[in-house]
């Protein structure tokens, strides 16, 4: 299958994981930001984290130069725009861009400015191309409840306007879902979705309290529910659905090598899978590298891809008018 002329549907997309190289070295050069390289090739090998990654810490370490030069109105605007537009020149027709507001308050920078800017970013992205998308707030689970709290109540002017869903991200510990049940429960109370990075570092549990405990209707990873036998069968009874990122996956360890990958026995068994790029310029990947990868691993017959596409469609946090839109795009090729 050629991926690249196939509709495409990505979920699961971290908006300081996927800054052009080229962007950051001229916001660089244009403010004085001090910078490791201002050679494109030197900044990549900053930013790109290898395959053979020890762990998902040394992965988050590659967040530490994009973040310098998202602490303005219109760096943010410009970065969420081109995140838009690369995504758009592959074929991707919708996605949901998450990113943590509180990241980006260095340079005195209200919460909703931040939210603002990068809502208007992917306006203008959908204006230009065919592509339709939604925001989600990530609140750090390395900060404080009460920065949870933060985010849910500055991102509620926003619902219905650009923001969709509520994330919990960065490094993960066992047992965090505990600590912020409070939040996500007003996050759910105010009409947030709710999807929660869980499962990625080798503690399935956490996917099982994500579900119960946040009310997680969609996981980000999720992998290691292969060896929780209780996050599988509730992630399978209730179709929670899985964010899968396959070259994400391995460079964190989440797996050792494409071919380890469950997402295949996953989709088999009946558990509803989505594939995502996690970070565009991190993981130096695109949804077309990502599509690829499965269907040379796992052989993935047209219909396979089908079913995987609708799962992002159904499971995506837009409205009924544009998921029957997403529908027809597959639906009009494949027919």
């Amino acid at each position: 299958m050629n991926f690249t002329i196939l509709p495409k549907i990505e979920l699961h997309c971290h908006l300081d994981g996927s800054v052009r190289p080229e962007t950051i070295i001229d916001i660089a050069k244009r403010e004085g930001i001090s910078l490791p390289s201002f050679d494109k090739e030197k900044i990549k090998e900053e930013l790109i984290a290898p395959l053979d990654c020890e762990s998902l810490d040394e992965y988050l370490k590659r967040f530490s130069i994009p973040n310098l030069v998202m602490q303005s109105k219109e760096n943010l605007k410009r970065i969420s725009f081109e995140l838009f537009e690369d995504a758009a020149k592959e074929n991707v027709k919708y996605m949901e861009v998450r990113f943590a507001p509180l990241l980006h308050t260095r340079k005195g920078l209200s919460v909703v400015e931040i939210i603002q800017s990068v809502i208007e970013g992917m306006r203008e992205a959908e204006e230009e191309f065919d592509i339709k998308g939604n925001i989600i707030l990530s609140c750090m689970r390395t900060m404080s409840v009460e920065s949870a709290f933060e985010v849910v109540e500055k991102g509620k002017a926003f619902l219905g306007k650009g923001v969709v869903a509520i994330d919990l991200c960065a490094s993960e510990e066992e047992g965090f879902c505990g600590k912020f049940i409070e939040p996500i429960a007003l996050a759910r109370e105010y009409g947030y979705k709710v999807t929660i990075h869980a499962g990625e570092t080798g503690i399935g549990k956490n996917v099982l309290e994500a579900v119960e405990w946040l009310g997680a209707e969609r996981i980000g990873h999720g992998v290691f529910v292969k060896d929780c036998e209780e996050a599988y069968q509730i992630v399978k009874e209730k179709q929670v659905v899985l964010e899968l990122c396959p070259t994400s996956n391995v460079q964190t360890k989440a797996v050792n090598q494409f071919s380890d990958h469950p997402i295949y026995d996953f989709h088999k068994d009946g558990i509803k899978v989505t594939v995502n790029t996690d970070n565009r310029t991190v993981s130096d990947t695109t949804m077309a590298k990502e599509c690829d990868i499965v269907s040379n691993e796992f052989a993935i017959s047209a219909e396979d891809y089908k079913q995987i596409y609708m799962n992002s469609v159904e499971a995506s946090f837009t409205d009924e008018k544009i998921k029957g839109i997403l529908r027809k795009y597959l639906l009009d090729i494949l027919n």
